[in-house]
């Protein structure tokens, strides 16, 4: 639909540019202005029109480009009749969860007809992040991507690529992504998959009807580019590969990588990857393809959505060559090592600052289960857990609730271990462990250390989650398989250069270590990023105190902020 935004290289911000995302003028240089308008939109694919919520018309939605060190204003009004936020995906909002997004969390919703300007300084960050809806399953249209440039006069620490192209995976449902979440907790059970999946919103020419739902990216022989890749799926973990070409993993989650060659690379819905590819094959069309990853004991979505790399001069007659052969789609082991072999590129400018002393050690039991339902047709509905804590969302947004005073909102008492301890991977216990529901945070000293290890279980079965911490990156220093053994894997950590990330697949079966530093104040969100398990339930929040400096503490709310 807009595929030649995708084409755009966001080296300077040019006057067209600014002209075709909406950018309002700019007081200054270094203050970037936009307007998102969320509004419902007629859109087409695989034979099928809809109506659904996107911004500015556009799906995917604008891209947001920055340097490193700006400060970004986007002032969004809500047009349609869903209540709607914008998340800024991995961006720290450095003691400013004003505008971090999560509905309920950091803020009310921005009511339809209403406005909201997200006001947030880009800090000591610089690459691929991306934007989206954080309410229900709205993030499904409403998303897109943010490229961070480094500040001016500061190379990337790899090739300077000839251009720049954002590769943005998505899913797509014929039917109202509201109506077939809001379905499938009615009925207790897990919602329809989507029909396709998309790379810039369009499916490719393997489904039917998609002669023009292809995108195409146009290269020059002997050029190299630099892809930066989202996976801006709902609820699927997928592979990316290229036909005939191979890929050099430079960057994830908006953090520099030391260069790994990859034919191949697989990404966790939030996560980003940018990858430098060069255009030195013969001259053709050659297949971009992206394909699920599902290690679950449930049946597997295994629909595979493509795009065409045109070398110039090529006529779009010439057939492309065939997809790469990619790992199977539950491809545990491909997975696993493709994730291992990641690492921080831990330079003189861009160190790993991992913290090596640890002041709070948390366990978090990641539990599917079954809760009782009087209204659900089998009496019983699907459930997600954390330490055995079903995360119900607060009718006030915790935040306003914790500055503003306001008691009985929630507590502050997460615990930090599972409350029974039993064998996490072993056998099913479908009869579960007695699972409570409550609105529950962890309250974390300011500054502290934190080594959080995400254990997965086998309640009802084993399944990899993807964990996205707000307000935060966080090193990963360990994962395996089985059961996380304190007195014997902290031994294998990897505490020198370990892979810097916003959102971490925890291994189906198996355990993830993250270790950070408390040192931003506020309330943030911890969660699955699998939007079905994030709806049942699978979430929780911290709260960060604030510290005794004078930049330790949080800023003080905006005047605009919604009220519930």
């Amino acid at each position: 639909m807009a595929s030649s935004r995708h084409h755009r290289l966001p080296l300077l911000l040019s006057a067209a540019l600014v002209l075709a995302l909406s950018v309002l003028p700019a007081a200054q240089a270094d203050v970037q202005r936009y307007q998102f308008d969320i509004v419902m939109s007629n859109v087409s694919r695989l034979c099928h029109a809809k109506s659904m919520a996107t911004v500015n018309g556009s799906y995917p939605g604008p891209t947001i480009y920055a340097r490193e060190g700006d400060r970004v204003v986007v002032a969004v009004t809500n047009r349609v009749a869903h209540n709607v936020t914008i998340h800024w995906h991995g961006l720290k909002q450095r003691r400013n969860g004003w505008a971090d997004g999560p509905a309920y969390v950091t803020q009310c919703p921005i009511q339809p007809g209403g406005t909201y300007a997200y006001d947030f300084n880009v800090t000591g960050q610089r690459g691929t992040l991306w934007w989206h809806a954080h309410i229900a399953w709205l993030r499904a249209t409403v998303h897109g991507a943010i490229v961070v440039l480094p500040a001016r006069g500061v190379p990337y620490p790899f090739p300077k690529p000839d251009a720049e192209v954002e590769i943005i995976l998505g899913e797509w449902w014929h039917a109202d992504v509201e109506a077939v979440e809001k379905q499938g907790r009615a009925l207790g059970m897990a919602p329809n998959t989507s029909d396709a999946h998309t790379i810039n919103g369009k499916p490719g020419p393997l489904f039917p009807c998609s002669d023009k739902h292809t995108y195409a990216l146009q290269v020059q022989w002997g050029k190299t580019y630099l892809l930066r890749i989202i996976n801006a799926a709902v609820n699927d973990e997928l592979f990316f590969t290229i036909a005939g070409h191979t890929m050099t993993v430079v960057e994830i989650d908006a953090t520099y990588t030391k260069p790994l060659s990859a034919s191949t690379i697989q990404l966790s819905p939030g996560q980003t990857t940018n990858v430098l590819v060069r255009a030195d094959q013969r001259p053709g069309r050659y297949f971009m393809a992206a394909k699920p990853f599902n290690d679950a004991a449930v049946p597997a979505d295994n629909k595979t959505a493509t795009a065409i790399l045109q070398y110039a001069g090529v006529p779009a007659s010439v057939l492309p060559a065939p997809p790469r052969l990619m790992p199977e789609t539950n491809g545990t082991g491909f997975v696993a090592a493709f994730h291992d072999r990641l690492r921080s590129l831990n330079s003189a400018r861009y160190p790993s600052a991992v913290p090596l002393a640890v002041d709070r050690r948390l366990l978090y039991a990641i539990g599917l289960n079954i809760d009782p339902c009087a209204s659900c047709p089998k009496g019983s509905r699907l459930a997600a857990s954390l330490n055995n804590i079903t995360f119900v969302m607060p009718r006030v947004a915790l935040l306003q609730a914790h500055y503003g005073g306001l008691k009985g909102v929630f507590a502050a008492d997460f615990p930090d271990r599972p409350p029974a301890r039993f064998n996490y991977t072993g056998a099913p216990l479908t009869a579960g462990l007695g699972t409570s529901l409550g609105t529950r945070l962890s309250r974390v000293a300011y500054n502290a250390s934190v080594e959080l290890v995400l254990q997965d279980t086998n309640l009802l079965s084993v399944e990899s989650h993807p964990f996205h911490l707000h307000g935060y990156n966080f090193f990963v220093v360990g994962r395996g398989v089985g059961n996380f053994d304190p007195a014997k894997d902290p031994a294998k950590y990897n505490l020198v250069d370990p892979p810097e990330r916003n959102t971490v697949g925890v291994p189906a079966g198996g355990w993830t270590a993250i270790r950070f530093r408390a040192d931003n104040p506020g309330v943030w969100f911890l969660h699955c990023h699998l939007e079905v398990h994030t709806s049942w339930g699978l979430k929780m929040a911290f709260l960060v105190e604030d510290g005794d400096g004078p930049d330790e503490s949080v800023l003080p709310p905006p005047k605009d902020l919604p009220k519930c």
